[in-house]
Formats: structure tokens, C-alpha cells, sequence
């Protein structure tokens, strides 16, 4: 995993080309960073509602995550459907699909084929240089190797 001070300038080079997005830094010092507690920051900020964007294949864990039972009741979901990856939305969770975006790997992905030293990964050009400079998201046999 990469430090939040790299996943924060990460956010910033893939936002900053489009002024209609803002990076926030509400989790900052926040240890752990569960999803619930950043809602409930939010929400005391005077947020909301809240709408949480997501993939299909990650919504399918809801019912693992931390106070999942708190995070369906405070937000509505948007949940990016990807082609083989199903989901059993809990009772009571706000679900809306957004479809068409054909987005065909997670983020895990992303980071597994950086780790195997892949170079075409979609993630913008400025980000995956950031990723290489810093040498994140390496496998351990790769930081090794040097």
C-alpha cells in the first residue's frame, strides 16, 4: 500500500487537469480510514447527502466492511457495474448502476501489473509516472531486484 501522502498526490495529478474537481483531505491523520468514519467526518462538515461511487466487483464486499450496516444507511451508492462482476445489494442500501463506462480492471489490478512491472496500465500518464519515481506498489521481489 502506498502512504497517504502519495495516495493524496496521486488524487491531485489525476484531478488537476479538470478545475470541477477538488481533492480532499478529510482523511488526513485519520488512522484507520474506514469508509464510516469518513462519512461521519462529512457528514459533521455539513456534506451531504452523500452519494459513494464504486465498483461492482468492491460493492460486493459491502457486508465485510467496517460498520457496513452504518455506511448503507448514511450514503447512496453508484455502483459502476464491471462485465463477470455481480453483486447482492443489502436490504435497504440506495443502489444506482451506472452502466456503459466498460471499465474491465480494478484498482487491485492495476496495482498487481504495476507490481509485475507492467508499463500499460490505465492510469493517467502523470500519475503512473509519480508511481514509478516513488517506486510504489513494487512487489518485494522487485524492490529486491533494485
Amino acid at each position: 500500500m502506498a502512504a497517504w501522502q502519495d495516495r493524496i498526490r496521486m488524487v491531485e495529478l489525476a484531478c488537476g487537469c479538470d478545475p470541477r474537481f477538488e481533492v480532499s483531505r478529510i482523511e488526513e491523520n485519520a488512522n484507520p480510514s474506514y469508509s464510516i468514519l469518513t462519512i461521519e467526518r462529512l457528514h459533521a462538515a455539513g456534506c451531504g447527502p452523500l452519494a459513494f461511487l464504486i465498483g461492482a466487483d468492491a460493492f460486493a464486499e459491502i457486508r465485510t466492511w467496517h460498520r457496513w450496516q452504518d455506511v448503507i444507511r448514511l450514503v447512496e451508492f453508484i455502483v459502476v457495474t464491471r462485465p463477470g462482476f455481480n453483486y447482492d445489494a443489502p436490504p435497504d442500501c440506495v443502489v444506482h448502476e451506472l452502466t456503459g463506462l466498460d471499465l474491465p480492471v480494478s484498482s487491485s489490478e492495476v496495482r498487481d501489473g504495476i507490481a509485475a512491472g507492467m508499463t500499460d496500465v490505465p492510469v493517467p500518464d502523470a500519475v503512473f509516472h509519480y508511481i514509478r519515481q516513488h517506486g510504489l506498489y513494487q512487489s518485494w521481489q522487485a524492490a529486491e531486484k533494485g
